[in-house]
């Protein structure tokens, strides 16, 4: 069984989830963690998580909503039992403003918004989502700094230095971006990440991988990122499966039910 550790199923995008669900039991994923990024879906998550017991959900709030943190209103859901993780969260410098005043001050905004949720999920001993994008080496830093405990870095952008996080209990989170044609720096560092700090994803519906890019993302095409990792790595397909559901066991232990 494939777990998709990260897909927003929540949105509108998915106006058809039951057949979604449904073509991802085909593909064998038998799981589904929701990631929290705008504040306004997460009631939405928590419905969907409720509603079935093998999807679970986490709260955050992405960057790009840093101005809406609301921390009373996220502990409203920590506190939830079907909330196994704190995010996603973290840094984004992809899209500063121009001016420079603006920009610094969107920085740290973003930067208090990272510090406030990684001291949630210390309080909460819940793993942390985070979201890094051009701000490698301030995420790392504040990671360090502030983080008791580990998580997953979603979408791994293929910074060598963020490896060693692997030993502060952090996974990295690989997806389809690893199977596009111009993702050669994904592909030229992905044998040397630890395969016990490995977990699956989709971004769904975004980052659909090959032959689907450019389309809607869903879960049903985690087996082709399994594929392609496989493949990177020189791997049979079924040890690279067996070895990612053991390692998403390590990470969200709630999965461990649906072996």
């Amino acid at each position: 069984m494939f777990i998709d550790t990260h897909c927003h199923l929540e949105v509108q995008a998915f106006d058809d989830l039951d057949a979604v669900l449904a073509r991802a039991k085909d593909a064998g994923v038998g799981g589904f963690l929701l990631p929290g990024a705008n504040p306004k879906d997460l009631q939405k998550a928590k419905e969907i998580a409720h509603a079935h017991p093998n999807i679970f959900y986490a709260a955050g709030v992405h960057p790009y909503h840093a101005r809406e943190y609301d921390e009373e209103h996220l502990k409203s859901f920590l506190s939830d039992e079907k909330c196994i993780a704190v995010g996603e969260c973290g840094m984004d410098f992809f899209r500063l403003p121009q001016d420079e005043v603006e920009k610094e001050e969107e920085k740290k905004l973003q930067q208090e918004c990272f510090i406030a949720q990684i001291k949630l999920a210390n309080t909460y001993k819940k793993p942390l989502i985070v979201h890094i994008r051009d701000a490698s080496d301030i995420s790392k830093q504040l990671l360090l700094q502030y983080a008791k405990v580990g998580g997953v870095l979603h979408c791994f952008n293929a910074s060598e230095h963020l490896l060693d996080l692997s030993d502060r209990g952090f996974y990295f989170g690989i997806g389809g971006v690893v199977t596009f044609k111009n993702a050669k720096k994904l592909v030229e560092i992905l044998p040397k990440i630890p395969l016990e700090k490995i977990v699956l994803e989709t971004d769904a519906p975004y980052l659909a991988p090959h032959p689907h890019r450019g389309k809607r993302n869903e879960p049903s095409y985690i087996p082709l990122i399994v594929e392609k990792i496989a493949q990177i790595r020189n791997m049979k397909f079924s040890e690279i499966k067996a070895q990612l559901r053991e390692n998403t066991n390590q990470l969200f232990k709630e999965f461990r039910q649906f072996d």
